[in-house]
């Protein structure tokens, strides 16, 4: 297989801090790599020395002749009267018609071309961007958390050319669908080492799970085995007759070796303050218009929030969203209509350049401190930075030296310091690696806080929200669709469907009244079901503890009768335990099937260096 890139023993490092340790890899054509790794690991790091703007310390990397890197690059290098069209042609230096064929790969058709890019919302404007790295014909794109610029729309779009696209990629990401959608394989960056794994990103981490184990079962055994034969040897070194016997045994001891195991790395613990579980409205807008002085950009004809709703507000970029969140928030003066809050609201907001507004000299210990205010000891700044991983002098810190997630993670410990009851996220998942998303999502789920946000990674939503706020065309509105039919409807809009949207019929109260009542009595009966089988089941496995206790009693004799009993009560108990269970092994099973097929083939695949798991 021919190759793009070679990375041979490769070291990194900044002061003490080691990013990379002779690591390597190879990059060959046509392979759709996914990046991941934790914040701070050196996934950018690894893409700047690519493109040159970083050395390395020692160690090569190659890159052949016939390679021609695409790079996403985050500043825009539009002219004030640069039209799309116009903007394509000057910088790939291509003809118009090819320039117009690549940029309706992003839907940038027809009149849309001859808009000054200026007047283009966000969204847009990156759509043009992409066209421009693609009319350069590189054939190994470099994307760097692409998602954490895209609306969903713009990302679907980019999601359905990488499928078809006949060069490599490599895709830092933080979003795992986009991943499991556009990656075939992964590599993991890790303290210092390069992992590389020839499957998807669901089979690697599986396959990491399961050697994990695998290497801890055998590790057990092993010291197990040690401590059988160094008891032998402790016994028997100086007895004449068996000293043969223990030499033989001390050199089977040297013999044992334990597997090395890839330590993991700490996650965040994130828990969001207990609320009062109230109910009632949380907000509620009427005729309400937000933007700016100089121009309006969306209005809210009505809104009611209940408390303890967890909607996610959704939305090309540049209609609205952000500057919603920020009316709510004070942030932004309403231009006219009014928000009704009830009592005792406290409402945090996370905005999505927070990040960039802190003090790069402020200590992290005294920034948190200023967010908690005096309501909060000095033990609960201490404790909230332990569980987003500021540990003893991290405290103590300098902003300027975090990285991009690290600072993140600490804006996030600062909002949930202040203990409020109403949460606004303005993109939230920027910057956090994998397990922080996870976590993050897991704690604002459980929460009973009212909580809107703005996200585009579908995962994320997925987990979280149980409303939909729509903001586009000027206007926002709370959503007849769950997130699985809004979707949907993105797809079609986006022109990646042929499917035909049916009007959302406009439910009466009544109608409203009796799907609820429907829905309560279906959970109570689940519930009950649940009981029963769990009563049973309990019961059952006691049953089955006793006849264990009975054939140890009886010295595990043989008695058919009970032997009998012992197989129908393992019946019950399996078909109780069969909903959920089998559905879980089968699930395994299937992937560590695929998983053990792939190991297999990682020696024999041409171009692939597999030996970050020996």
């Amino acid at each position: 297989m021919s190759g793009l890139i070679n990375i041979n023993k490769i070291s990194k490092s900044f002061g003490p801090h080691v990013i990379f340790d002779k690591a390597s890899i190879y990059i060959a054509k046509k392979q759709r790599i996914g990046i991941i790794g934790r914040n701070g690991a050196g996934k950018t790091t690894l893409f700047k020395m690519l493109l040159g703007e970083e050395s390395v310390d020692s160690g090569e990397i190659a890159v052949f002749d016939t390679t021609r890197i695409g790079y996403l690059e985050q500043e825009e290098k539009f002219q004030e009267e640069d039209t799309v069209i116009s903007f394509l042609e000057r910088d790939s230096g291509k003809e118009s018609w090819e320039c117009a064929k690549i940029a309706g790969v992003f839907q940038l058709k027809n009149a849309l071309l001859d808009s000054k890019v200026s007047d283009l919302s966000g969204g847009y404007r990156m759509r043009v961007k992409l066209a421009a790295m693609l009319l350069r014909d590189p054939n190994l794109l470099l994307l760097d958390e692409p998602t954490n610029h895209l609306d969903l729309s713009t990302l679907l779009l980019l999601e359905e050319f990488l499928k078809t696209y006949n060069g490599s990629y490599m895709i830092i990401s933080h979003d795992r669908e986009f991943l499991r959608s556009t990656c075939d394989k992964t590599l993991e960056v890790d303290q210092g080492k390069l992992y590389w794994f020839p499957c998807s990103l669901d089979e690697y981490l599986a396959y990491k799970d399961l050697k994990e184990k695998t290497d801890e079962k055998y590790n057990k055994k092993v010291k197990r085995q040690k401590q059988q034969l160094q008891e032998f040897v402790d016994r028997f070194r100086y007895k004449a007759s068996k000293a043969a016997q223990a030499q033989s045994k001390i050199k089977q001891i040297n013999r044992l070796s334990e597997v090395a195991i890839r330590q993991s790395l700490k996650t965040a613990q994130i828990i969001i303050p207990d609320v009062e579980n109230k109910k009632g409205t949380a907000f509620h807008a009427e005729n309400l218009s937000v933007g700016y002085p100089d121009k309006k950009v969306a209005d809210v004809a009505a809104l009611d929030i209940r408390r303890g709703d967890h909607v996610a507000v959704l939305g090309d970029n540049g209609q609205g969203k952000s500057t919603f969140l920020k009316t709510l928030s004070n942030e932004l003066p309403a231009l006219s209509g009014k928000v009704v809050w009830p009592a005792h609201t406290k409402i945090a907001y996370y905005d999505q350049n927070v990040t960039s507004k802190l003090d790069p000299k402020e200590q992290v210990g005294d920034y948190l401190q200023r967010q908690a205010g005096s309501n909060s000891s000095i033990e609960d700044v201490y404790r909230v930075a332990g569980n987003f991983l500021f540990y003893g002098d991290d405290i103590k810190k300098s902003i300027a030296v975090l990285s991009g997630g690290e600072k993140a993670r600490l804006c996030l410990a600062g909002m949930l310091l202040r203990e409020c009851n109403f949460l606004l996220l303005d993109e939230p998942t920027n910057h956090l690696d994998f397990e922080t998303v996870e976590t993050l999502s897991q704690a604002l789920r459980k929460s009973k806080a009212t909580i809107m946000f703005i996200s585009h990674n579908r995962e994320f939503i997925q987990a979280v929200a149980d409303k939909i706020i729509e903001v586009g065309d000027g206007r926002v509105r709370l959503s007849g669709l769950n997130y699985e039919e809004y979707l949907r409807d993105l797809y079609v809009k986006a022109g990646l469907g042929a499917e035909t949207k049916e009007p959302v019929r406009q439910t009466t109260k009544e109608e409203d009244k009796e799907a609820r009542r429907i829905k309560q009595e279906k959970r109570k009966e689940i519930k009950k079901e649940q009981d029963r089988l769990s009563k049973n089941l309990e019961y059952n496995k006691a049953a089955e503890q006793k006849l264990l206790k009975e054939y140890e009693a009886d010295n595990f004799r043989f008695n058919r009768e009970r032997n009998i009993k012992m197989k129908e009560l393992k019946d019950v108990i399996d078909d109780d335990e069969a909903p959920a269970w089998r559905q879980a092994r089968t699930q395994f099973l299937r992937v560590r099937h695929a998983v053990l097929d792939v190991v297999d083939r990682i020696d024999h695949e041409d171009g692939v260096d597999a030996r970050g798991f020996e």
